[in-house]
């Protein structure tokens, strides 16, 4: 009962799966995307969540800075 069940998921889906292969995808041009490795990132002044203001400057370090942007997809 099992394999037959799958058999049915599995030749219910393929059709979709199949068409989704077979549609071209367009390049995605990144450097249209912001700053790329290795770039140096414009200068930036922007408050944190208790309103105390950052720049570019104020975040580096000895050996330099780390920036990580993070979109939550939950909305």
């Amino acid at each position: 009962m099992k394999q037959l069940l799958l058999t049915l998921v599995v030749l219910v889906l393929l059709p979709v799966f199949q068409a989704n292969a077979q549609q071209p995808r367009s390049p995605i041009d990144i450097s249209a995307l912001g700053p790329q490795v290795g770039e140096i990132v414009p200068d930036f002044s922007l408050p944190d969540q208790d309103g105390r203001v950052w720049t570019r400057d104020s975040i580096m370090g000895p050996n330099g800075a780390l920036l990580l942007f993070h979109r939550s997809a939950d909305w």
